[in-house]
């Protein structure tokens, strides 16, 4: 289902609301209220697909989500603190010109 390139005012919508209905069932149609798109018409069918294909995921709190999937999660924060406090411990255990050296060979990798 396309974008509605189709569209009418709220008068025209008010004149002549049969013929706008029954394109509308042919494709959707937009009706405008002062040049600003306020509504869409569209049929039963494009409606259902348009639910179909809707992201029905759902939105939850720490108190909602599985044990298992937060122990999974920790886990994977817990190794990325691990990677990059690694080379910090490292880098303070060398002397001011070892460190001055090994912070040029950060810009060379």
């Amino acid at each position: 289902m396309a974008c509605s390139d189709t569209t009418y005012s709220t008068s025209d919508f008010s004149r002549r609301s049969g013929d706008i209905i029954a394109e509308a069932l042919r494709r959707p149609v937009t009706i405008t209220r002062r040049s600003k798109p306020r509504l869409v018409i569209l049929s039963i069918e494009d409606y259902e697909h348009m639910c179909r294909q809707a992201d029905n995921r759902l939105a939850g709190t720490l108190e909602t989500v599985p044990d298992r999937l937060l122990d999974e999660v920790e886990s994977a924060i817990e190794a990325y603190a691990d990677d990059v406090e690694a080379p910090a411990r490292e880098f303070r255990g060398h002397s001011d010109s070892q460190r001055h050296s090994l912070k040029g060979l950060d810009r060379v990798r």
